[in-house]
């Protein structure tokens, strides 16, 4: 896979790297990068090679230090309104990719670059990163997620405190109230990522989709419903070659051989 403008692009063992390369710009979301980042991963989702994914950022100043302002100071209204459009339809691309996604927070992770990171399933972050929803202080709401995704991962309250305000929290405030799982070293922020991709590539991925599946849907019903449908997701277990190799590894204490079905 090749031929990306703002993206890099690799993949081993199992585990895909995607990198927004636009560094001198601290990796800004443009129009391009939208289009590739869909691109890419709709890529992915057909390559049975992948099994995990890290989303990182070029350098080590930024993860994606938000929108690309320059290009949105052009926009007339329906053009901004199309370009939020575009983002949408990339950032539930990757919300809803049925492989695990880890984000590698390198740096500022700003407006479009932290609502592009909480479409991820885990974030581990440097202790340098930086986080926030600037807008308001551009003279705007976010306008991909910064609103809604926000406000369910860490609670209206907060999400309110840094809509309102504009202002940045450091790696520790943002893994204090949960926006991040972990921070860990500069050094050891791509092992770190790698090997919990590695371990979670290591799994059935069938069985790794069932339950992306379960918590995101669940995450929109009332809890009764909720348990329902992990009920039903159980059951549809049984039905994969996984669950019964999982089974028979343990009772003969080995490592399973998961395939995928």
């Amino acid at each position: 896979m090749s031929g990306y403008e703002t993206l890099e692009y690799r993949k081993a063992d199992g585990v895909a790297f995607v990198t927004i390369n636009r560094p001198e710009v601290l990796n800004a979301l443009n129009s391009t990068v939208f289009r590739e980042l869909k691109l890419i991963f709709d890529e992915m989702s057909q390559d049975e090679e992948v099994k995990a994914v890290i989303l990182t950022g070029k350098g080590d100043r930024a993860f994606a230090a938000g929108a690309d302002i320059r290009e949105l100071q052009k926009c007339s209204f329906l053009e901004a309104r199309r370009f939020a459009l575009r983002t949408k339809v990339t950032q539930q691309t990757i919300a809803s990719f049925t492989k695990p996604v880890i984000a590698a927070l390198n740096g500022f992770t700003l407006g479009g670059g932290l609502e592009v990171a909480m479409c991820c399933d885990i974030r581990i972050a440097a202790p340098h990163a930086k986080f926030g929803q600037p807008e308001i202080n551009l003279g705007f709401i976010p306008g991909g997620g910064g609103t809604q995704r926000l406000a369910r991962l860490i609670g209206p309250a907060r999400a309110k405190e840094l809509v309102f305000s504009g202002q940045m929290i450091d790696a520790s405030r943002a893994n204090e109230i949960g926006l991040v799982n972990k921070v860990v070293p500069t050094a050891d922020l791509m092992a770190e990522a790698e090997q919990l991709a590695r371990a979670i590539a290591g799994k059935s991925s069938a069985i790794l989709e069932l339950a992306k599946v379960a918590i995101d849907r669940g995450l929109e019903m009332d809890l009764d419903s909720g348990l329902q449908m992990e009920i039903e997701l159980w059951g549809e277990c049984y039905a994969t070659e996984d669950r019964d190799e999982g089974i028979a590894a343990f009772l003969e204490k080995r490592e399973p051989q998961f395939k995928g079905k």
